[in-house]
């Protein structure tokens, strides 16, 4: 039987480094605080961090690794995946555990629309580190809580009017805290090797749902608006994203659309011992940081 987060046993010690990929991102920096606050010697690697790193720059790769005894990759979302070499690398260079960040339904056929038909760089990641010959863990997120807050649903939350090609699907949205409570567990503690851990919140909710939570604590309701798809792509585009980023988006989206995100997964309370955290909880902490003004 697997052994629940409260009794796992924390085996990093001090003298181990752990190096976090997209260290500036939703669940990299959530990571490398956690991490910190635990002791653990952390280097936090993005393009623009404090430790360079760059997938586009095999050069990078090298200094980033070098004396790192843990990983936690996020992967690049681009075929073929240089996830792969990352990792030869990575155990070259003497890595003995790697932590992915992969994402919910990316081994079923039809998940993310009638033409997906599963695999892609999330699975050519996945398989990197499950062929690696060190310790490894999956995690497999749905949609991020975090979306509403510091994403891409943010300024159609504030400005009162979230258009979305979502229609009256729902997702059981996960808070990106217990993303990197996850993280850090499987990089500092026994039990978690070879396991892949499905992420979700504890209830589904539609979008409209979800404002709903927002507005209690905001006391300003915005208001869900289903959209083409088209339309939505020129949105996201004229927020900065590329036509190939925008429309990996949409696809993206088509498990809210479908509700295929909606089944509650026991991944977190496998992991950590505890149930995941409810999108109310996130919506509360997110006002008093003032995600909304």
């Amino acid at each position: 039987m697997t052994q629940t987060g409260a009794t796992r046993k924390d085996t990093t010690s001090t003298g181990n480094t752990v190096l976090v990929l997209g260290g500036t991102g939703k669940t990299g920096r959530r990571t490398v605080a956690r991490l910190r606050e635990r002791g653990v010697e952390t280097r936090a690697a993005s393009r623009s961090g404090e430790t360079p790193f760059d997938w586009a720059d095999r050069a990078t790769w090298r200094a980033a690794l070098d004396g790192v005894d843990a990983v936690y990759i996020v992967p690049l979302d681009t075929s073929p995946s240089p996830t792969p070499a990352f990792v030869a690398q990575a155990v070259a260079s003497g890595v003995r555990r790697l932590v992915l960040l992969s994402a919910r339904g990316v081994d079923v056929p039809g998940y993310f629309g009638p033409s997906y038909e599963g695999g892609g760089p999330h699975l050519e990641s996945e398989s990197a580190v499950r062929s690696s010959g060190v310790a490894w863990t999956i995690l497999r997120p749905g949609w991020f809580a975090q979306n509403f807050s510091e994403g891409v649903f943010l300024d159609g939350v504030r400005g009162g009017e979230l258009a979305l090609p979502t229609g009256d699907g729902a997702a059981a949205f996960v808070d990106a805290d217990d993303i990197a409570a996850v993280a850090v567990a499987a990089l500092t503690e026994e039990g978690h090797d070879g396991e892949v851990y499905e992420l979700s919140g504890p209830r589904a909710l539609r979008i409209a749902d979800a404002l709903d939570e927002i507005a209690k604590v905001t006391g300003v309701r915005a208001v869900h608006v289903p959209a083409r798809k088209s339309a939505f792509l020129a949105e996201l585009v004229a927020q900065g994203m590329s036509e190939e980023e925008a429309a990996l988006w949409i696809d993206a989206m088509e498990p809210i659309r479908t509700s295929r995100e909606a089944p509650v997964t026991d991944g977190v309370r496998r992991a950590l011992g505890r149930p995941p955290r409810d999108f109310a909880d996130f919506a509360r902490d997110a006002a008093a940081a003032g995600a909304w003004g």
